[in-house]
Order: C-alpha cells, then sequence, then structure tokens
C-alpha cells in the first residue's frame, strides 16, 4: 500500500489485484465432473475387457487341446496304438516346446473312449 503524504489517502496502485484478476487452477466443480466421467469410462470399459481376456484363454485352450488331439492321432498312426496323455505331452517328439496349459488355470485329461482332449475349465472341442 502506497500512502499519499499531500493528503493521508491510501493509494490502491501497490494493492493486491485479488479482485480484479482470477487466479489460473480449475475449481472443485470442474474437477469432480472430470472424475465422475473417468468413473463413467471405467465401469464401460472393464467389463469388456474382461470379457474379451477369458475369450481368448478360451480360445487358447481350445487351440491347445486340437494340438493335443493331432499329437494323440498321430501317436496312434505311428504305434498302432492309443497313448496316455503324459506319453505325449512328456516327449518332446511331440511337442518340442513343452506340454500345453490351459491359460486359464484348467487341467488336460484324455477320454479312454473317445481318445480326445478335454479341458477342466473350458471342455472340449
Amino acid at each position: 500500500m502506497l500512502v499519499n503524504n499531500e493528503h493521508n489517502h491510501v493509494s490502491r496502485e501497490g494493492m493486491s489485484t485479488l479482485h480484479t484478476r482470477r487466479e489460473a487452477g480449475f475449481t472443485l466443480i470442474e474437477v469432480l465432473a472430470v472424475v465422475i466421467v473417468i468413473g463413467i469410462i471405467a465401469a464401460i470399459a472393464l467389463p469388456r475387457f474382461l470379457g474379451v481376456r477369458s475369450d481368448a484363454q478360451e480360445k487358447a485352450c481350445k487351440g491347445n487341446l486340437a494340438s493335443i488331439n493331432v499329437q494323440v492321432e498321430k501317436y496312434y498312426l505311428e504305434n498302432g496304438s492309443w497313448p496316455a496323455l503324459t506319453t505325449i505331452t512328456g516327449n518332446t517328439d511331440y511337442f518340442p516346446d513343452g506340454a500345453p496349459t490351459c491359460p486359464g488355470t484348467g487341467t488336460y485329461s484324455l477320454s479312454t473312449t473317445t481318445h480326445r482332449a478335454s479341458c477342466s475349465v473350458h471342455g472340449s472341442l
């Protein structure tokens, strides 16, 4: 604040301009609006993402089952008898990269009647 000595008046030139200009930033309402919009988008996107993930796991499992079935038939053609699942999954001639595993934490088994693989989580082909 500046004081004019001649008339003892206060000059406004030195006072803060709080009342005449607005500070830069966001109001609480603006921040809340953004948070609400983000929440709505997350509520829509999250279930779709989880559904896509489970679909991908099921399709990967079905691909593994098809691969196991092909190797079972290959074993039968080469040896004249149907194998146990551990016979082909443990043999690097049939699965050079190791035995396939279910991405959905299921376990694979082989039917003794149909000689087809199935998964405890995703079923069979």
